[in-house]
């Protein structure tokens, strides 16, 4: 029989490390190990298993059950950080598995409207026999070339330890598929460590134990692995550790990165290149509008193929300063310069709210599930983001042809634009009436259709229901 690992060892002996003070995540007392094995031992203590039950199809998520990780990054409060995805938009049940196998109940502290992070809440008295520790985020510390280990309920196995070295930090952000979530406005970070389902939400950690990304996705058909950076979890995680609300602004506008070989196509000069590189632009490139949302604020003002060269007088600003500057505006406005082919033009543009733009309540009727039109949704499928949109379809409305997926313009004879007046709309219907729906199917924007439905109330309760922002909870009327 070969011998165990130290770091085998260690964690069949339970180690498990002081627990970190409460501070804000970036002033987390980091480990000081010995190397991977004592890197591995200091770690494994404030991983967790997470099981989800979703209960009901919402925005970018069906229902059902599944299995992810995350990890403690403040013990005193109870915090953990994992995906969005992981979370999910809709309501639902989660709980946490500690390496100890204590199970504790979770409730969502924050969920990012666009990158793919958010943060459960547990009460630490719930826990008897493990001592907490936190995790420190090194959001600096992705770095090309670093060593990593993903430590994460791979595949369903407990503390799964996969290792890598990050090769790129300038990736495009993964596209899962069109309608599916996306997250976009962002790098990531590739890695070949060959992770798979159950490890979303993982931390990547360098040899001294400091998470330095976000375990996100990774590609079936490689070894490729996908991390989100931290710069964006750090600012929230501190907001929410100093009990302040995490603002989240956006011009409805996808940026892409583009190298300059690619901008001078779109009409950046020669001497504005130069500059560019001088200053030390990122990653030998600059943004550029990939996709201005149809009806967002952008709309009218910002085109596709603008190059952006400055926001707020600061010059080539990459996705974290673009984001820093919006996430502080909202509700503002934000001075944009950006090269148009041969033109320089100088623009206002208003910062709308990204939380205001993401669903957070539905109205279940007929058997089915109905929520206002996602900034997710919209996006994927140029539309205006108004609407209702039939995350369910159910028995009502599937026995009449409105499938899962369509937008509803119309309910018995009556505008719709939001869930507020679908909902006003809704109660009014008497049990058994024959109510016309006009609706068009988010792949065919354009082709509105009726169809008529026979409103049930007698098998099917009339509900609306909203999560409540301080534990994340669904209560229904």
């Amino acid at each position: 029989m070969p011998a165990l690992s130290p770091l085998l060892i260690a964690l069949a002996a339970g180690a498990a490390p002081a627990a970190a003070p409460p501070a804000p995540a970036s002033a987390a007392v980091p480990p000081a190990p010995a190397g991977w094995a004592a890197a591995g031992a200091a770690v494994a203590p404030a991983g967790v298993a997470f099981r989800m039950d979703r209960s009901r199809a919402f925005d970018t998520q069906g229902p059902g059950n599944s299995y992810a990780t995350g990890f403690i990054v403040d013990a005193e409060r109870g915090l953990l950080l994992t995906n969005r995805h992981v979370i999910g938009p809709g309501p639902g049940r989660a709980e946490a598995v500690l390496l100890n196998n204590e199970e504790v109940p979770l409730t969502v502290a924050y969920i990012d409207p666009v990158h793919d992070f958010g943060l459960y809440r547990f009460h630490p008295a719930d826990v008897h026999h493990l001592e907490l520790r936190a995790l420190p985020l090194h959001p600096e510390g992705a770095q090309v070339g670093v060593e990593i280990k993903v430590l994460g309920n791979d595949a369903g196995e407990k503390l799964s330890i996969l290792s890598g070295t990050l090769a790129r930090i300038d990736r495009a952000a993964p596209d899962y598929g069109r309608g599916r979530y996306n997250d976009f406005n962002t790098f990531y970070i590739q890695a070949a460590s060959s992770t798979s389902g159950g490890s979303s939400g993982s931390p990547v950690v360098d040899a001294m134990g400091r998470v330095v990304a976000l375990n996100a996705g990774s590609r079936n058909s490689a070894a490729s692995s996908y991390y989100l950076p931290l710069d964006r979890v750090v600012r929230a995680l501190t907001r929410i550790q100093q009990g302040l609300p995490v603002t989240r602004g956006t011009l409805q506008v996808s940026f892409e990165h583009r190298p300059f070989d690619a901008l001078r196509r779109l009409g950046l000069r020669d001497d504005e290149e130069a500059r560019a590189r001088a200053e030390g632009a990122p990653f030998d490139g600059l943004l550029v509008a990939d996709q201005v949302d149809v009806g967002g604020v952008g709309e009218g003002r910002l085109r596709e193929g603008d190059v952006l060269l400055a926001l707020e007088g600061a010059r080539w600003p990459d996705f974290t300063a673009l984001e820093a500057v919006l996430d502080e505006r909202v509700g503002g406005e934000v001075a944009v310069s950006v090269a148009r082919g041969s033109e320089r033009l100088e623009l206002r543009v208003p910062v709308a709210d990204l939380h205001a733009l993401t669903p957070r309540a539905l109205v279940e009727a007929g058997g089915g599930v109905f929520h206002a039109l996602s900034h997710q949704k919209a996006r994927a499928f140029a539309t205006p983001a108004r609407g209702v949109f039939v995350a369910q379809a159910g028995y009502a409305f599937g026995d009449g042809g409105v499938p899962a997926g369509a937008v509803v313009t119309s309910l018995g004879g009556a505008p719709v634009p939001d869930l507020d007046a679908f909902w006003t709309q809704a109660q009014a219907l008497a049990d058994g009436a024959r109510v016309p729906v006009r609706w068009f199917h988010l792949e065919e924007p354009t082709r509105e259709q009726l169809s008529v439905v026979e409103w049930d109330r007698a098998w099917f309760p009339l509900r609306r229901c909203a999560a409540r922002a301080e534990d994340g909870a669904w209560p229904c009327a």
